[in-house]
C-alpha cells in the first residue's frame, strides 16, 4: 500500500516537434502526463512510496501508460481498467512572444466516466497518510466532481493529510457548473492549498486586486490574497502560491510565497531563460512541497525546496520532473551555474 496517493487522469501527450505548430510536420512526440500523475511520479522519484488512482482502458495504450508509471516505481494497484479510451492532449510549445497552446481531447475518457462507488476508499486509504488532488478532476465531468468530493471526505474521515492544487482549466468546465460552485465545497476538506494567482480567482472567486495578466508582482497583494484564502477557508493550515513573471514564452521569473498559521514566507527568485518545457511546472512545485513538508521541519526550507525543484522542471522536456533530491538541494544551496559535472 502507498503512503502518498494522488487521484486523477493520466493522458497521452502528443507534442509537436520542437517549436513547430501542431501538424506543421506530420508527426507528434508521444509521452504521458497529467497533473496528478506528474505528482505521483515526482514523489516516487524522491523516494516516497507513492500511488496513483485512475481509470484506463484495457488496451495497448492503457498498458503503455501503466508501464510508464511502473518504470518510476509508482504503485498502480488502484488503477481501474474500464472504459474505451485514454484522454489525450496536444501541445504546441511556444517561443518568444508566441505562447504555448494546449488542446484537450478527453471527453468520455475512461477516467472522465468514473463515478462515486467505483473506488473502495476504505481499502485504498488503509495505511495511507496523504491524498493529493487537483481542480482538474472536478472539471472533467459531473461524475468526477462527485468522485473528488467523495474522495476528500473519505480521506478526511480517515485522518489523511489532504493537499489540493486548485488548477483552473477554463477549457474543461463545460458540464453546466462553474468552478467556484464545485471547488468551494471541495476545498473545505483540504489542509494544504496550492495555487497560482489565477487559480484563487477563477477556481474559488477569491481575489485581492491581483492583475493576473500583467506579469508584474506586488508581494503585498499576494500576502493579502493568502490571508484572505485562509480567512475564507479556516481549515487550511498552509496556503502556497506560485509566482510567475512571464516576460515571454522562453523567459520567466519564478518564485513562490506561503502562509501558515505562524506567518508569511517568500522564496528565493529564479530567472529562467531559454525554458525547455513549462508544462508540469505547477505539479513539480506541488510534489516537491509535499515531499519537503514531510521531510523538513523548517517551513522556509520546504518552500525553497519546492521552488528550486519546479525551477529545474522548466529545463526538462515532458510532463514529469526527472530530478533527484540531491539536484534540488544543490540548486537550493546556490549551485545555479549550470557547469558541466565531471
Amino acid at each position: 500500500m502507498a503512503d502518498f496517493l494522488t487521484v486523477g487522469e493520466i493522458m497521452l501527450r502528443l507534442r509537436a516537434p520542437g517549436h513547430e505548430r501542431v501538424l506543421q510536420s506530420p508527426t507528434f512526440e508521444a509521452s504521458f502526463g497529467g497533473g496528478e500523475a506528474n505528482v505521483a511520479v515526482a514523489l516516487s522519484n524522491y523516494g516516497l512510496n507513492a500511488g496513483f488512482i485512475t481509470a484506463l482502458p484495457d488496451n495497448d495504450v492503457g498498458d503503455a501508460a501503466v508501464s510508464e508509471l511502473l518504470s518510476f516505481g509508482v504503485d498502480i494497484s488502484h488503477i481501474r481498467r474500464s472504459g474505451s479510451r485514454i484522454g489525450i492532449y496536444f501541445l504546441e510549445t511556444g517561443a518568444n512572444q508566441r505562447p504555448s497552446k494546449v488542446l484537450y481531447d478527453r471527453t468520455n475518457s475512461s477516467f472522465a466516466e468514473t463515478a462515486v462507488g467505483d473506488f473502495d476508499w476504505n481499502m485504498i486509504f488503509t495505511g495511507a497518510k496523504w491524498l493529493h488532488i487537483t481542480g482538474i478532476t472536478p472539471a472533467l465531468s459531473e461524475s468526477t466532481a462527485a468522485l473528488s468530493l467523495d474522495a476528500v471526505r473519505s480521506a478526511k474521515d480517515r485522518g489523511l493529510t489532504i493537499s489540493c492544487d486548485f488548477n483552473y482549466r477554463g477549457k474543461l468546465w463545460k458540464y453546466g457548473k462553474s468552478a467556484p460552485e464545485v471547488m468551494t465545497e471541495l476545498v473545505r476538506y483540504v489542509d494544504i492549498g496550492i495555487a497560482n494567482e489565477e487559480d484563487c480567482q477563477k477556481s474559488l472567486g477569491i481575489s485581492a486586486d491581483v492583475n493576473i495578466e500583467s506579469g508584474d508582482l506586488n508581494i503585498e497583494k499576494y500576502q493579502a490574497l493568502s490571508q484572505k484564502m485562509m480567512d475564507v477557508f479556516p481549515n487550511l493550515s498552509i496556503m502556497a502560491i506560485t509566482l510567475r513573471e512571464s516576460h515571454s514564452a522562453d523567459h520567466n521569473g519564478w518564485s513562490a510565497c506561503l502562509r501558515d498559521k505562524n506567518g508569511f514566507y517568500t522564496s528565493q527568485r529564479y530567472e529562467m531563460t531559454d525554458i525547455i518545457d513549462r508544462v508540469g511546472g505547477g505539479d513539480s512545485f506541488a510534489s516537491a512541497l509535499i515531499y519537503a513538508l514531510d521531510s523538513y521541519d523548517d517551513i522556509q526550507q520546504s518552500l525553497e525546496f519546492a521552488v528550486a525543484a519546479s525551477c529545474l522542471k522548466h529545463s526538462i522536456s515532458g510532463d514529469f520532473n526527472r530530478v533527484s533530491v540531491s539536484e534540488v538541494q544543490n540548486l537550493m544551496g546556490g549551485d545555479a551555474s549550470g557547469r558541466v559535472q565531471r
